[in-house]
């Protein structure tokens, strides 16, 4: 057997991609995807979280954030998937009984919570203190400033980073199999995995890289598209700051 038949039969059965093909678009796909945009969604809403404490001139806020985002940041995913859907799975069974599902999208969550933090940590840092001092003279409280003027403009200058990270949990989301999901919440790596097992080549495996790199590459031209446009600085965070300011003020007349 030469090695073209060879590399054929391991990667190239198109019998075994058929065959699993259905259930990686009913269950793989939805699966990944849920388990991603959960994991973005809490994952970001706990990383400003962190990026405000981190900011914060209390050290008392400082330090929990600086050890959450070191630790998290430091410890392997599979590490941490591991020690919290087990670790935790004890607890939580009287809630929603052995399904482990719901803790892999917490452990993804916290994972990406501490790179998103430091994300907007260092998005909101990069914005000119002369922003948030303009906004304090015209009338605006430190909190309102940061809300309204800092913070929006941090948010956008990191645009790219975040899409990043979305792109990094698609992919950390296989992870979570080592969890024991039930057949319904298998994603798109198990799902290939097991139906290379069962066939005896690696097509599916394939077929599931396949998938990854669908959802993969278009957010990737979305990251290139989003930088460009920052690059051109059209329009510039300034004018987007006055814009913020003068509408303020107009509310403000007309109260």
């Amino acid at each position: 057997m030469d090695i073209w038949s060879t590399l054929n039969d391991t990667f190239l059965d198109w019998g075994s991609m058929k065959e699993v093909l259905p259930e990686m678009l009913k269950v793989g796909l939805l699966n990944t995807l849920v388990l991603a945009a959960s994991s973005v969604v809490l994952g970001t809403l706990l990383g400003m979280v962190v990026a405000v404490m981190a900011l914060s001139r209390k050290r008392w806020l400082r330090w929990p954030a600086k050890i959450y985002t070191d630790v998290f940041r430091g410890l392997p995913a599979i590490l941490t998937i591991l020690l919290i859907g087990q670790g935790l799975s004890p607890i939580t069974r009287h809630w929603w009984g052995p399904n482990p599902y719901p803790l892999g999208i917490l452990a993804l969550s916290l994972i990406a919570a501490a790179y998103i933090g430091e994300i907007f940590r260092s998005g909101i840092q990069s914005v000119e203190k002369g922003q948030l001092e303009a906004a304090r003279a015209l009338g605006f409280t430190y909190p309102a400033g940061m809300r309204l003027v800092v913070i929006p403009q941090g948010v956008r200058r990191v645009l790219p980073a975040l899409v990043n990270q979305f792109i990094a949990l698609v992919k950390e989301s296989s992870l979570v199999y080592f969890l024991g999901l039930l057949a319904s919440q298998r994603e798109l790596f198990r799902i290939g995995q097991d139906a290379a097992a069962t066939n005896g080549n690696l097509s599916p495996l394939l077929l599931a890289g396949i998938f990854y790199l669908v959802i993969t590459v278009p957010l990737t031209h979305l990251v290139n598209h989003f930088d460009k446009r920052l690059r051109e600085g059209r329009p510039t965070d300034e004018s987007r700051a006055d814009d913020v300011v003068r509408e303020e003020l107009a509310h403000a007349d007309h109260r």
